[in-house]
């Protein structure tokens, strides 16, 4: 822990804080969408950037820096649940939007889903379920995307 005064100098309460991480890794991969809305399976490259840092314990943090695409952990054993999952969102109306370039659904969508999540490492590995994946959902394509991947110990 690191020790930091407050206001009155060193012989007042202090406030502990926890160090930052000793060593962290991030990376960053690009993905190619082809439609205007799909789900795309990246879990092993996720797990491949795990296997570069070689660390055994911690956190990954998977993030979209983008507005009309998210990030989201679900069933990758049955291919029709991507199909469900972007069937069930159509619930989300086209039209009646006051933003101009016409595509808030996939702003609204994309909000839902979310734009980050987090994955405990536990021995080298990604803590998933065992019928998880991890997926990029596209809301407005077809586009070339970003993912950043941060993993810390």
């Amino acid at each position: 822990m690191t020790f930091y005064p407050n206001s009155e100098g060193f012989n007042s309460n202090y406030r502990f804080f926890f160090e930052k991480p000793k060593s962290h890794y991030m990376k960053s991969f690009i993905v190619n969408t082809k439609t205007q809305e799909e789900l795309i399976d990246i879990t092993s490259k996720v797990r491949g950037i795990l296997q570069e840092t070689k660390i055994s314990d911690g956190i990954c943090v998977v993030f979209i820096p983008h507005t009309t695409a998210a990030v989201t952990i679900n069933e990758n054993a049955d291919p029709a649940v991507k199909k469900d999952i972007i069937k069930g969102l159509k619930v989300i109306p086209s039209s009646g939007y006051l933003h101009s370039e016409g595509n808030s659904p996939a702003h609204i969508k994309a909000s839902i889903i979310g734009s980050s999540i987090t994955i405990i490492v536990k021995e080298g590995k990604l803590a998933l379920g065992t019928w998880q994946g991890i997926y990029f959902a596209e809301f407005d394509g077809p586009r070339q995307r970003s993912v950043w991947v941060r993993v810390s110990p």
